[in-house]
């Protein structure tokens, strides 16, 4: 069984080998993501070093800092404001500025908005025909339920960029970082790769407790995630009416223990 689930609207799609395994809700109803969307910008950044556009280590944001601090949450800027309170490489400071630098560099490699490319890079590729961001790439994302996996799908086996660099956006960088997780706490080490959080050894935590520590996703103060379990080739979205609170906090873990019970199942 597959729980629990709240009284307000929730949408929620499982999918194992890019196949709907389970829905609930009415997943092509449109949610905000909130930070989920830094998953997503993320990905178009990566397809962006694919084609040569950008390279992780060029410079960005604050003196000394590169793409890969700023997708790693290691460039030194704080949540918001673009004084750095760090030197890059040294804390692991969760950033939504950092992600607005990394807006302005795909916008200043690609000749077009951050919009426009995560559109034409990830979206349409995908068929994710309801998502769009609409203002900050580090957290105004909207997009369904159904959508939203479309992108956890690729998550877990990735179509638009090469396996290495997929695999690298998957592995810790600067590992032995501590951070803290919104919501949910400090973290020694806080693993994070390129874009996507990593699961670890964190405790408590959003994804299942016996979720591997190679599990990637994100989360958003909206009330929504997207996990991918690359071993298991299996992901699961979630979007809802109301923003992350206790009910989220307190059963999230659950909820995903059974969904993936069921995956592990099917796999």
């Amino acid at each position: 069984m597959i729980g629990p689930l709240p009284s307000f609207d929730v949408a929620l799609v499982l999918r194992v080998e890019g196949d709907v395994l389970y829905s609930h809700g009415d997943v092509d109803r449109v949610f905000p993501l909130a930070s989920v969307t830094k998953s997503i910008v993320a990905w178009s950044a990566l397809v962006a070093v694919e084609r040569g556009l950008i390279g992780l280590d060029d410079p960005a944001g604050p003196e000394g800092a590169t793409i890969r601090h700023l997708l790693a949450h290691a460039s030194g800027l704080p949540f918001e404001g673009r004084r750095p309170v760090a030197a890059p490489g040294k804390r692991r400071i969760y950033s939504n500025e950092g992600f607005n630098v990394v807006g302005e560099t795909i916008e200043r490699a690609t000749g077009v908005s951050v919009v426009q490319w995560v559109r034409a890079s990830v979206f349409e590729p995908l068929g994710m025909s309801s998502a769009d961001i609409q203002g900050s790439p580090a957290h105004a994302g909207l997009a369904s339920a159904d959508d939203l996996s479309l992108f956890g799908a690729e998550l877990a086996r990735p179509t638009l960029v090469s396996a290495p660099l997929a695999a690298l956006a998957g592995l810790s960088q600067f590992p032995a970082l501590a951070g803290v997780v919104p919501g949910y706490g400090r973290f020694a080490p806080c693993p994070w790769g390129l874009g996507l959080e990593i699961r670890g050894e964190k405790s408590p935590h959003w994804t299942a407790p016996d979720a591997s520590e190679r599990t990637i996703g994100h989360f958003g103060q909206s009330g929504s995630f997207v996990w991918a379990d690359r071993d298991l080739g299996a992901s699961a979205a979630f979007v809802g009416a109301q923003p992350f609170g206790p009910w989220h906090h307190d059963n999230w873990a659950s909820l995903n223990a059974s969904l993936l019970a069921l995956a592990r199942e099917r796999s």
